[in-house]
């Protein structure tokens, strides 16, 4: 079966199904089992599939049409630029949380902890833009680290040399001090359960997206933690859920902290928030 046949087959079957971009998906689900760029493929349309190639393709079809998330199905996902492996042990990156580590990169911190690193696309994407910067990455899962830790492996950045096992900052000491404390946590209530698309509330790890009953539950012990182990200059910078602003920035003035920066993402939501402690 030629290329393009097999994108002409496919397509309907993706409608039928309900899948969001079915053209584009197959593409690039034909453009991961023959290994080529997207772009190649439609240079190569009169190419001839072979039937262990399709056999392959079938079965990754089959898990798209189950509503596992594309990048779970190909192993891959981009995020600034870095093309970076994910599966169910972690959180897909989203574009939204690129708007984080540019508002963090711009502030030129020295020292830098990522908190929650999941697979590890924060702390890669600030060890890239701060060179001169040490970049430490921590997760409370074993999984997840297992994930960032074969993302670091792949681009070697040798300011990223820490990743540790942690409940949020536990694993520091009172000495330590840090310049950013950055995190994209969860932040999702537990009951907006229901209103999530499948492929998020059926394959992405929930202790990545709940957060209590109003979604604050792991930003409220981040805030009071992180303040104490800040440099003179260092600073909180958090992605945070549509709507949350005004109840995170209550939570900063609570603790000590003035607000000096949110950010919208282009939705227009208020997605970053950085807070420097008062002195």
């Amino acid at each position: 079966m030629r290329i393009l046949e097999v994108i002409q087959k496919t397509v309907p079957y993706f409608e039928k199904a309900g899948i969001e971009s079915p053209r584009l998906t197959i593409e690039l689900l034909l453009a991961h089992v023959l290994k080529k760029k997207r772009l190649q493929i439609y240079l190569e349309f009169e190419r001839e599939v072979d039937e262990a190639t399709l056999e392959i393709l079938r079965g990754l079809v089959k898990r798209r049409v189950a509503g596992e998330p594309l990048q779970y199905v190909t192993g891959e996902a981009e995020f600034c630029g870095l093309k970076l492996a994910v599966d169910r042990r972690v959180l897909i990156p989203r574009p939204e949380t690129e708007l984080l580590v540019e508002v963090v990169a711009a502030r030129q911190p020295a020292t830098v902890v990522d908190v929650g690193t999941g697979s590890g696309c924060i702390a890669l994407a600030l060890a890239q833009r701060l060179p001169a910067a040490e970049v430490t990455a921590v997760d409370v899962s074993a999984d997840a680290l297992a994930a960032a830790k074969a993302n670091a492996s792949r681009y070697d950045f040798k300011n990223f040399t820490r990743l540790l096992q942690s409940d949020l900052l536990s694993i520091f000491p009172d000495s330590f001090t840090v310049d950013a404390i950055v995190s994209n946590p969860p932040y999702i209530a537990s009951g907006e359960l229901a209103q999530l698309p499948r492929e998020v509330k059926d394959f992405e790890p929930a202790q990545a997206l709940f957060a209590g009953v109003d979604g604050l539950e792991v930003i409220r012990r981040l805030v009071l933690e992180a303040k104490r182990f800040l440099s003179p200059t260092g600073f909180v910078a958090l992605e945070i859920g549509a709507g949350q602003c005004a109840a995170v920035t209550q939570l900063f003035e609570s603790a000590g902290y003035q607000v000096a920066q949110v950010e919208k993402d282009l939705q227009g939501h208020e997605r970053v928030i950085v807070a420097v402690a008062q002195t």
